[in-house]
C-alpha cells in the first residue's frame, strides 16, 4: 500500500516537472560548468527498528577543481519499517562557498524527512527515495551576510538501478553498472518562476568490496533552473560516492 501511494505521487511529480519544462521552453539561456563531487554515505543499524544516517559531500567547480563549491553534512535518525523500507528525519548544514571574485561563504540549514526503499530482482537491484526538505538560506547582499533567512520547501524523488556485470546479484567483489535519476521541485511563498529546481542524472560503474561497502564512479549531469525562470545551468560532473553500511544488532 505504501509503495503504491508513492508510485502515484511520483507520477504527479513527473507531470509537474514536464509541465514546468514546457512552460519555460521559450527564451531559455543555458550556461555550462564542470565540477567534481565527492560523497560518503553511512547507514548504521543498532536494533531491529532504529539506526542512523550520515552523508558528507565536498564539491569543487570550474574546470572540475579550480575552486571549492559546497560542503554538505547531513545526519539523521532512521526507523526501519522492514529491512528494505525505512524512514529518516534529520538536519543538514550546507556551506555555499563564494563565487569567483567574492569572499563570503553563505550558510544554509535544512530539516529533512525521507522514505527510502529498495528491491531486488534477478539481475537487477533498485533503490528509491522520496525526500522533503525545509530550507533556510541565509540572506546575503553585496558579499555581506544579512540578518534572516529565505525559506522554501523542496521535494526530491530518486530512482536508481544497479545491474551486476557478472551473475544475477551484487555480491562482494562484483562490478556493477549504476544508473540514477533524481528530480527536484521547489515550492513555497518565495518560489515564483522555478518550481522545477533541477534534475540529476548519473551513469557509472560500481564495485562491491564487501557486503557493507561499495564505491561508484561516473558522470553526472545536473540541469538546474535559476530563480529568474529562463536561465539554466548545465553542470557536467565527475562523481565519486562511497556507500558504507554497518549493522550492530546482536546476532541471535
Amino acid at each position: 500500500m505504501i509503495l503504491r501511494y508513492y508510485r502515484w505521487l511520483f507520477a504527479a511529480i513527473l507531470f509537474i516537472y514536464i509541465q514546468s519544462g514546457f512552460a519555460q521552453a521559450t527564451d531559455k539561456h543555458v550556461r555550462s560548468r564542470e565540477q567534481l563531487w565527492l560523497g560518503y554515505f553511512n547507514q548504521t543499524r543498532i536494533s531491529k527498528h532504529v539506526g542512523f544516517w550520515l552523508d558528507i559531500h565536498y564539491r569543487q567547480t570550474d574546470h572540475f577543481i579550480d575552486r571549492p563549491f559546497q560542503l554538505l553534512i547531513r545526519p539523521a535518525l532512521t526507523y526501519f519499517i522492514r529491512d528494505n523500507i525505512r524512514v529518516n528525519a534529520g538536519y543538514a548544514y550546507v556551506a555555499h562557498f563564494p563565487a569567483k571574485g567574492f569572499d563570503t561563504t553563505r550558510p544554509e540549514h535544512r530539516a529533512w524527512q525521507q522514505i527510502w526503499w529498495s528491491q531486488k530482482y534477478s539481475g537487477l537491484s533498485t533503490l528509491q527515495w522520496l525526500r522533503l526538505e525545509e530550507r533556510f538560506n541565509r540572506k546575503i547582499a553585496n558579499d555581506v551576510l544579512e540578518d534572516g533567512y529565505n525559506f522554501n520547501y523542496r521535494l526530491r524523488y530518486n530512482m536508481s538501478f544497479f545491474i551486476p556485470l557478472k551473475g544475477k546479484e551484487i555480491l562482494p567483489k562484483t562490478l556493477f553498472a549504476a544508473i540514477t535519476n533524481e528530480v527536484f521541485l521547489n515550492f513555497g511563498g518565495n518560489i515564483v518562476y522555478n518550481t522545477f529546481d533541477q534534475n540529476r542524472f548519473f551513469a557509472g560503474m560500481g564495485y562491491q568490496f564487501s557486503p557493507h561497502l561499495n564505491a561508484q564512479l561516473g558522470y553526472m549531469n545536473v540541469y538546474q533552473q535559476e530563480a529568474s525562470g529562463n536561465s539554466y545551468i548545465s553542470t557536467h560532473a565527475i562523481r565519486l560516492f562511497v556507500f558504507h553500511n554497518l549493522d550492530f544488532r546482536k546476532k541471535e
